[in-house]
């Protein structure tokens, strides 16, 4: 429910939550909570002033204008129900505390006439870089969302990481996880926590870096980061999980993805000079 409106509407997620816990959004005539599931066929109520709310984001004060919009992040293939992107490091998927632009609110504000605003299915870190998928349908995206949870889904990312790895051959991370403090860090723990899977290949090694193709398994967040920190080979660039940042920012780009139904995209990553990515 709180997806759907906040496509629909592009208002904050805070102002719609509210009017959920409050009662002012029905479904059938009966209360929702926020992550309730919306079935084809549903009606909707929302209050009366929501959707002039909704009018005024496209307009300017006069209301004779058009707001500014921020450019799209490249698409790099466009499919039935489904954009893919390449999202650029520093842009966040989704709007938030502190920061309004986003993936979600370009594509909100680019496709403001359609019915069905193009949707991002899945996470990527703010300060990661690489494939993206976006549903254009609700279809396209329930059924993305089923492939995430099944694991039918293959993502492949790059990333260099401090340090020498010290395995030749692919290896298995298997760890759990578990957020710890409040700077939003997840954290490896023995016996307790979300079980988190990859499998982990070094490309090359140079100048005490090592170049890693990360298949990941499971979803969690901050995965890659946190196990490969674990293991004293943070990602190059990473403040939250390693030494220090890096000119050049985070080193972790998102470079495949896989469709259950074998179709496949690749996007380069967008290093450069010594830190270029170097088909073997």
């Amino acid at each position: 429910m709180m997806n759907l409106l906040a496509r629909r509407l592009g208002l904050a997620r805070s102002l719609i939550h509210r009017w959920i816990r409050t009662g002012q959004v029905r479904r059938n005539g009966s209360r929702v909570k926020a992550f309730d599931r919306v079935e084809t066929g549903d009606c909707i109520r929302v209050p009366p002033f929501a959707l002039r709310m909704a009018a005024c984001l496209e307009q300017d004060a006069d209301g004779l204008a058009p707001m500014p919009v921020a450019p799209l992040p490249e698409i790099v293939a466009k499919l039935p129900g489904l954009l893919v992107l390449n999202k650029p490091a520093g842009l966040p998927v989704q709007p938030g505390s502190g920061h309004t632009d986003s993936v979600a609110s370009r594509l909100a504000a680019h496709f403001a006439h359609l019915p069905f605003k193009p949707t991002p299915a899945h996470r990527l870190d703010k300060d990661s870089s690489g494939l993206l998928l976006a549903a254009t349908s609700y279809e396209r995206l329930r059924a993305l969302h089923e492939a995430f949870a099944r694991r039918t889904l293959k993502k492949i990312y790059l990333t260099w990481v401090e340090g020498l790895w010290p395995e030749d051959a692919p290896c298995i991370l298997h760890d759990l996880l578990e957020k710890t403090g409040g700077q939003g860090r997840e954290k490896v723990r023995s016996g307790q926590g979300r079980e988190a899977l990859c499998e982990v290949l070094c490309l090359y090694r140079e100048k005490g870096r090592s170049l890693l193709h990360v298949n990941l398994l499971t979803g969690r967040t901050h995965q890659i980061r946190a196990q490969l920190s674990s293991r004293g080979h943070p990602v190059c660039g990473d403040a939250k999980y390693g030494v220090r940042p890096r000119r050049g920012g985070l080193f972790l780009h998102a470079f495949s993805m896989e469709l259950p139904d074998g179709e496949r995209f690749v996007c380069q990553p967008p290093w450069t000079g010594e830190w270029a990515f170097r088909h073997s």
